[in-house]
């Protein structure tokens, strides 16, 4: 990996995260509201099982494409 991949994934990462808002803006407050609901622990494992599929899927791409 070298820096213009991190640099490609970043802007990809801010494409996808600006689509909901650009989109939605109003469901997008009310989903936000909703995390406020969410116990700490159920977001960290849900921060957890992305990080580690997004992980897999990253090994999966650079090592079987």
């Amino acid at each position: 990996m070298n820096w213009s991949d991190l640099g490609a994934a970043f802007a990809l990462y801010l494409v996808f995260e600006g689509i909901m808002p650009f989109l939605n803006p109003q469901g997008m407050k009310k989903t936000m509201a909703l995390f406020t609901q969410i116990a700490d622990r159920h977001l960290r494992v849900a921060g957890l099982a992305s990080m580690l599929i997004g992980a897999t899927l990253l090994y999966f791409v650079r090592h079987h494409a």
